[in-house]
């Protein structure tokens, strides 16, 4: 059979259309006549080894096509099955091999070309909506890449839970998918900063969630566009991986500072907290404090005083 395999990490020009092996399918595995094949930003992370994978590999992630042959104990599909897949190595080729539970039955109604096409950002695009932060009817989210593949996906998905949809693109072009996809607000991060037009978009308040595909060059504003315990789901990084960053950004502002402390402190006034002060130390016995500390020898709160 023929396919694409990756014999060195590179450019483009790393991938080769060649023969390979007919694969044979294990235990719990199906072998797929591939009919369309996904073509997902993942596999470029996987040619140019931001993914590594162990070389020769054959590339692709998500397929369809029609069951062509299973194991003695697959029970999941049988040959002639109409399926797609997502999440498996090896589509680019005219057969590939996936566990028989990632197949999923396709309608009659659907063809091959949008079964390939529907699995890997139509599945991403339906749990970040539904379980990493599952959207809610009122609430607002900031969908960077609207205009992309999960982009356009995740924004018509939104609007059919009742959110309010705010996406990033980069041309005029793309704004009009994105808004023709059911997009609220659009902003062109070419020209305007995304973050301060969130802001003003929500009056200074903040997104419920930000879903980021591009990592590098958005993560930190991204996080600026939150509202307080607002969700950041990170799903990609077109624009390079994340670096490390200041947990510190993460903290609560000066209104919760004293919501929570005036609770606190009427709660202790009135009787409904107890604390536990278990020793006092002067300030010279730091170090006695600390011994007995690290020998978990105190209960409740230690307290220095100069």
């Amino acid at each position: 059979m023929k396919a694409i395999r990756v014999h060195q990490f590179g450019g483009p020009e790393v991938l080769r259309y060649e023969e390979a092996p007919l694969p044979e399918p294990g235990k719990g595995e199906a072998r797929v006549k591939i009919e369309a094949i996904g073509l997902n930003y993942i596999d470029i992370y996987h040619r140019t080894g931001l993914y590594p994978l162990k070389t020769p590999f054959t590339l692709g992630m998500e397929g369809a096509g029609v069951v062509d042959a299973v194991a003695a104990d697959v029970t999941d599909a049988k040959k002639g099955d109409r399926v797609a897949y997502a999440m498996e190595q090896g589509a680019y080729a005219e057969y590939a091999i996936a566990p028989a539970w990632k197949l999923a039955p396709v309608p009659q109604s659907i063809d091959s070309r949008t079964a390939a096409a529907t699995m890997l950002q139509g599945m991403t695009a339906h749990y970040l909506t539904h379980d990493t932060y599952p959207l809610k009817k009122g609430e607002t989210a900031l969908i960077h890449a609207a205009a992309g593949g999960v982009g356009l996906l995740l924004t018509q998905v939104a609007k059919r839970l009742g959110a309010t949809v705010f996406g990033t693109v980069s041309t005029e072009e793309k704004a009009r998918l994105a808004r023709e996809a059911g997009a609220d607000q659009v902003i062109l991060y070419t020209q305007t900063d995304f973050s301060a037009e969130v802001k003003r978009l929500t009056n200074g308040r903040g997104v419920h969630v930000v879903y980021d595909s591009v990592g590098q060059s958005t993560f930190e504003k991204s996080l600026d566009c939150l509202r307080s315990r607002g969700y950041l789901a990170l799903f990609g990084q077109s624009s390079g991986p994340v670096p490390p960053f200041n947990l510190g950004t993460l903290a609560g502002d000066r209104e919760q500072l004293l919501r929570r402390a005036s609770d606190l402190f009427n709660w202790i006034a009135s009787g409904q907290l107890k604390l536990k002060i278990d020793r006092t130390f002067r300030l010279a016995e730091a170090a006695e404090a600390h011994r007995l500390l690290e020998g978990r020898k105190t209960t409740g709160k230690v307290i220095l005083t100069p």
